[in-house]
């Protein structure tokens, strides 16, 4: 485990913070496809598909930024113009290295900023289920566009839906693999809570899934919860990333 402290206190944590939330902002970029042969035959938390979501008009999210304390507010075009040629170079780099990427184009209508988290809005696993999450925010919620269904339907044919969308009419949610860091070997799902992230969803999701949550409480310097678990952690195929200094609670940071 690779555990970012150095004996930093919590009003410090802020560098360290920004530092993981830049590495773990490109990982979620990458939406992990487990239907692969390869991934079911062997036990890992790492696949050789991914699928991404080309920015179309990536922009300042007015809705997310609520909840999202890391956010910052550029000009909407350059940051569409970064996102498309940081885009373009993880393709490249990840095929150059023999991983497949399945690419969905997104569209300009409905508008959709944050379209290329797709890993939020629903996960893929390798008996075959495909999970939909309840997301915070409505603009998130117009992700659920026809093309990334259909590229579902197309990479993972034995698919078995699990549907946790009507959560959302009772306004708890949980964002996927953003809310939570799936050990998938352990069946182990880590979850920070935030308004992005309910106890009430995730039981349900571990229930239908077979998994068991470690739940905790994370913060940024200034006290704010984390909005997602995998700004500040991350489980690997060897490897993990943890920023402890983020978890103030000594006894959660001991499970």
């Amino acid at each position: 485990m690779i555990i970012f402290n150095n004996n930093f206190n919590l009003a410090k944590c802020s560098t360290k913070l920004e530092l993981i939330y830049k590495i773990l902002f490109v990982l979620s970029c990458l939406f992990l496809v487990s239907c692969g042969k390869d991934y079911i035959k062997k036990k890992l938390n790492s696949t050789s598909t991914v699928l991404m979501v080309e920015p179309v008009n990536f922009k300042y999210n007015n809705q997310t930024a609520v909840t999202n304390s890391f956010m910052k507010h550029e000009s909407d075009s350059i940051a569409q113009i970064e996102a498309l040629k940081q885009f373009n170079d993880y393709v490249f780099e990840l095929r150059k290295h023999g991983i497949k990427v399945i690419i969905v184009k997104d569209t300009p209508e409905p508008h959709t900023p944050d379209s290329i988290f797709p890993n939020n809005w629903f996960s893929t696993h390798s008996d075959g289920h495909v999970v939909l999450y309840p997301m915070c925010s409505p603009n998130r919620r117009d992700e659920r566009k026809q093309a990334a269904l259909d590229s579902i339907a197309t990479n993972c044919p034995r698919r078995v839906i699990v549907n946790l969308t009507k959560w959302e009419s009772q306004r708890e949610f949980l964002e996927g693999t953003g809310s939570m860091v799936l050990d998938r070997v352990n069946k182990i799902s880590y979850a920070c809570l935030s308004a992005r992230t309910s106890p009430n969803v995730l039981e349900e999701f571990c229930s239908k899934m077979g998994y068991k949550s470690v739940i905790f409480n994370a913060v940024d310097s200034t006290g704010i919860p984390i909005y997602h678990t995998n700004v500040m952690m991350c489980v690997g195929t060897g490897f993990a990333v943890l920023c402890e200094d983020s978890i103030p609670s000594k006894s959660e940071l001991e499970m």
